[in-house]
């Protein structure tokens, strides 16, 4: 029995706002969240303490994206414990996720997330960004907290292909950090968000090379 079972209709009914299945998915999710619970009480792997406020927080907020990204490889710059990685590969068919994380004990926890869960699409690389030695390899890389657009192109722009996409999780619109985006990259699209139980701006910005610099 899951011991937060009792957020199942919550959960449930905030995948149905977001247009996906609410099961098997529901089931899946929460069992992660009873994962990122248990160890957060002695690896402190995130801020975020009550179940209902990660619920709302890391999971939906995670999957806010859902219909943005594509299938096809992914890697989760700075993915913490697994956030927005881990519920967009249990959410999205055909999407191979890379989890990238430097902090030893949070990929600890991602290794025994992806071993309980039978995560076959998801594998942990623990490193920095810049370190990853696999350039173009990357349809999509996503940031949900890291750095600002220029700063997660300047680490991990180099492991996207020709035509690949950075999916960035921003609160209110950027508008400076889109004015300071490095040459040889350009906006591709700025979507709205709507996350259930949760108020306030949230963004997602899409960020393409520009075909003009790459000529």
């Amino acid at each position: 029995m899951n011991p937060l079972s009792h957020l199942l209709p919550e959960l449930e009914s905030g995948l149905v706002a977001l247009g996906l299945p609410a099961q098997p998915l529901a089931g899946r999710l929460l069992d992660y969240l009873a994962l990122l619970e248990r160890w957060n009480g002695t690896y402190n792997l995130t801020a975020i303490r009550d179940p209902r406020e990660m619920l709302s927080k890391h999971l939906l907020d995670s999957l806010s994206m859902w219909r943005h990204v594509q299938p096809g490889k992914l890697a989760d710059l700075g993915t913490g414990p697994g956030l927005p990685g881990i519920p967009l590969a249990l959410a999205v068919p055909g999407l191979q996720v890379t989890l990238v994380e430097s902090i030893s004990k949070k990929c600890r926890f991602l290794r025994e997330a992806v071993r309980q869960l039978g995560l076959d699409n998801v594998r942990v690389l623990d490193a920095r960004a810049e370190a990853v030695d696999e350039p173009g390899q990357y349809d999509q890389i996503t940031a949900r907290a890291m750095d600002t657009l220029a700063g997660i192109l300047a680490v991990g722009g180099h492991l996207l292909s020709p035509g690949g996409r950075l999916l960035a999780m921003k609160g209110q619109y950027p508008e400076a950090e889109l004015a300071a985006l490095p040459p040889g990259w350009r906006l591709e699209s700025v979507q709205p968000l709507a996350v259930p139980g949760l108020e306030g701006d949230r963004h997602l910005v899409t960020i393409t090379r520009d075909p003009a610099q790459a000529a």
